[in-house]
C-alpha cells in the first residue's frame, strides 16, 4: 500500500522520538495479522490439497503453476524469465506474464517438498499478514506515535477490500509487503547524509517489486511522484539518491524488462484491459467478502473488481478526516491530493455508473493506445493508491484526533474479511503424482493431457503440470501470449485442431465421427508437440472424449487412473 511519511523538509524526523516499541507489542500485532490471514484462507486450510478458489479457479490454478515454475527453476536451473514447459514448442514469456519470481523463488523449497497447493495457501496467508506488518512497521517508525494507530493502518493495508477481492485467486495483487518499504524509502531520500546507501536500498526494493507485480510498482511510482511534486521544496534533495536508485535498479532490471518487451512470445498491449475503469458508486458499496458485504451487491455492480469498495461509512469518514487533518498535517494534505487524483484517473477511458458504461469519456480517454506499460494496466487498479492514502489518513486520525477513534473503528469493522469462497478440487491423477508417467515420457518430453491445458476446459490438466513440478512439458495452456495481430490474448496464437474437437465435444455433449482430415490434423498436432503420450482421466464423464481420441489412436490402455495412448 502507498503510505506517505510525515517529515520535516531536511531533518531526519519532524516528530519527537517515539518510545521504543517492545518486541511483545510487535509480536501481538503480527499474530493478529496472521490470525486474520488464517480467517481469510480458512476454507482452504480444511484440505489445502483439495480446494481451489470458486471465484477465480483458473487464476488460482495458474498461480499454482507459477509456484511450480519457481521450484522447477530452483532444481533444474535455466532462464527464470521463460518457460518451455507450457505451450510447447513455443513456450511462455514469464516477464510478459505475471512471473511473481520475487515470491515463487523464495517459496521454491516449500513448493518442491509440499506441493504447489499447500505453498499457495501459505503464500496467501503470508501475503496479507506481511503487507499489514510492513505497513505497521513504517507507520509506527516514521509517521505516528500511537502503535494502535499503526496497527489500524496496517490492518487496512493488508486486508483492504481490493486486496481481499484479489485474494480470490490473484496473489500478485495481495503480495504488497514491499510497497510500504518503497514509499518509506522514497520519502527518506535526501533526509540523511547517506544518500548513496539510501538510493541503493530503494533500487533493490524496486527490483524486488518488479518481480512481484509491475502494475502496482507503476501505480506506487506515480503516487510517490505526485506526492513529491506536492512538496516541491524537498524534491531537489532527492535528485542525487534517485540517480543512485536509477543506476542500481537499471542495472538489475534492464535485461528482464528488455526480455518482457522484446524476448520470445512477447506481445503489445492488452486492449480489453485498458477499458476497465472504476465505478464511482462502488466507493459506497461494501465488498462481498466482508462482514457487511453480500453477493447481491457484487451482482448489482456487474461482477467487476472490488478495488474501491470501501463502504459508505469509511468513504464518508475519510472525507471528513481529510478536512480535519488538512491544517494539522502535511502528510494528510499530500495523501488527500493523491487520493483525489488517483480516484479520478481510475475511472478510466469510459465513465461507468451503477455497473453500466455510459457514453461519457473518462479522464484516460485520450491516452495513446500504444503507450508502453500503460497499455498493459487496468485503470481500476489505480485505486490502490487511493487505498494507500486512506491508510495514512486513518492512522493519522487515530493518532491525532482522539475523538475520531470510535468512528474509525466503527467504519473499519464492517470491512473485516470473511473466509474466501472455495470449492472442491480433485488432486492430479495418481498417474501424475506417483511418477508413473516417467515410464512413458522421457525427460523433457511432452505429455498431452486431454483436455489440453487452457483457462476453462483444461484447467484441471494445467494443474497436472503444476503438481508434477513441471517435470514434463505440455502443449497450449493458460497464459498471456501474442495473438495473430501481435496484441496480447489468452492462450496460444493458433489453437490446435485437437483442442477445437475436444471443445466441440465438451460444449455439444456428443462426439462426432472424425474425417480423415481431422485424424491427420490431430496426428500433426501431436507430432508438432513431440507428444510421447496422451493421457485422460479414466472417468465415465470422459467417455465421449475417450471415443474421440480412440478414433485417431485406437483403444487406450489403463494405467493407474488414466487412459493412455502412445502415438
Amino acid at each position: 500500500m502507498t503510505v506517505l511519511l510525515e517529515r520535516a523538509p531536511v531533518r531526519v524526523a519532524a516528530l519527537p522520538a517515539a518510545p521504543a516499541a517492545s518486541k511483545k507489542t510487535h509480536l501481538v500485532a503480527l499474530t493478529a495479522y496472521l490470525a486474520l490471514g488464517v480467517v481469510v484462507m480458512w476454507r482452504f486450510l480444511e484440505a489445502p490439497g483439495e480446494r481451489v478458489s470458486s471465484h477465480l479457479p483458473a487464476d488460482h490454478t495458474w498461480f499454482e503453476w507459477l509456484l511450480a515454475h519457481g521450484a522447477h527453476v530452483l532444481v533444474h536451473g535455466g532462464n527464470p524469465l521463460f518457460s518451455a514447459t507450457q505451450n510447447t514448442p513455443f513456450g511462455v514469456n514469464m516477464m510478459a506474464n505475471t512471473s511473481v519470481l520475487g515470491v515463487t523463488l523464495p517459496l521454491a523449497p516449500l513448493t518442491w517438498l509440499a506441493g504447489p497447493r499447500v505453498a499457495y495457501v501459505v503464500w496467501m496467508i503470508l501475503a496479507v499478514a506481511g503487507t499489514a506488518a510492513t505497513t505497521y512497521w513504517v507507520l509506527q517508525r516514521h509517521v505516528v506515535r500511537s502503535r494502535a494507530a499503526a496497527f489500524a493502518g496496517g490492518a487496512l493495508a493488508g486486508f483492504a477490500p481490493g486486496v481481499i477481492h484479489h485474494a480470490n485467486g490473484q496473489p500478485n495483487f495481495v503480495s504488497n509487503f514491499v510497497l510500504p518499504l518503497i514509499v518509506a524509502a522514497v520519502f527518506r531520500l535526501g533526509a540523511t547524509k547517506h544518500w548513496v546507501r539510501d538510493g541503493a536500498i530503494l533500487g533493490l526494493l524496486v527490483t524486488w517489486q518488479l518481480f512481484i507485480n509491475e502494475e502496482l510498482l507503476l501505480v506506487t511510482a506515480l503516487a510517490c511522484g505526485l506526492g513529491v511534486l506536492l512538496r516541491p521544496r524537498n524534491a531537489l534533495t532527492k535528485l542525487k539518491p534517485l540517480a543512485v536508485t536509477a543506476v542500481v535498479a537499471g542495472a538489475l532490471c534492464a535485461y528482464p524488462i528488455w526480455f518482457q518487451f522484446h524476448g520470445p512470445q512477447t506481445f503489445v498491449g492488452m486492449p480489453a484491459f485498458t477499458t476497465w475503469g472504476e465505478d464511482p458508486l462502488t466507493y459506497l458499496t461494501f465488498p462481498r467478502d466482508s462482514l457487511a458485504g453480500t453477493p447481491a451487491d457484487e451482482a448489482a455492480q456487474g461482477g467487476i473488481e472490488q478495488n474501491s469498495w470501501f463502504g459508505w461509512p469509511l468513504t464518508l469518514l475519510t472525507i471528513v478526516l481529510a478536512a480535519l487533518l488538512w491544517r494539522r498535517s502535511v502528510a494528510a494534505r499530500v495523501a488527500s491530493g493523491v487520493a483525489v487524483v488517483f480516484a479520478v484517473l481510475s475511472i478510466g477511458p469510459v465513465v461507468r455508473i451503477a455497473g453500466e458504461n455510459t457514453e461519457h469519456q473518462g479522464p484516460l480517454a485520450h491516452l495513446p493506445e500504444h503507450l508502453p506499460v500503460f497499455n498493459l494496466m487496468m485503470p481500476s487498479r489505480l485505486t490502490y493508491a487511493v487505498t494507500g492514502a486512506i491508510v495514512l489518513l486513518i492512522a493519522l486520525a487515530w493518532d491525532r484526533l482522539k475523538p475520531s477513534r470510535f468512528l474509525v473503528a466503527a467504519a473499519l469493522l464492517p470491512l473485516l474479511p470473511t473466509p474466501l469462497p472455495a470449492m472442491p478440487e480433485r488432486p492430479a491423477p495418481a498417474f501424475v503424482t506417483s511418477g508413473a508417467w516417467r515410464e512413458y515420457v522421457h525427460p523433457g518430453g511432452t505429455l498431452v493431457p486431454v483436455p489440453l491445458p487452457s483457462n476453462w476446459l483444461g484447467r484441471d490438466s494445467l494443474g497436472w503440470s503444476a503438481q508434477a513440478r513441471q517435470e514434463f512439458t505440455v502443449p497450449e495452456g493458460y497464459f498471456l501470449g501474442p495473438g495473430p495481430d501481435g496484441k496480447g490474448q489468452m492462450g496460444t496464437t493458433h489453437p490446435s485442431r485437437l483442442t477445437q474437437l475436444v471443445s466441440g465435444v465438451q460444449m455439444a455433449g456428443k462426439t462426432p465421427e472424425l474425417t480423415a482430415d481431422d485424424k491427420a490434423a490431430v496426428r500433426a498436432d501431436v507430432a508438432r508437440w513431440h507428444g510421447e503420450a496422451l493421457a485422460m482421466r479414466a472417468d465415465t464423464s470422459n467417455a465421449g472424449l475417450r471415443y474421440l481420441i480412440a478414433q485417431v489412436y485406437g483403444d487406450p490402455v489403463t494405467v493407474r487412473d488414466v487412459w493412455l495412448w502412445q502415438p
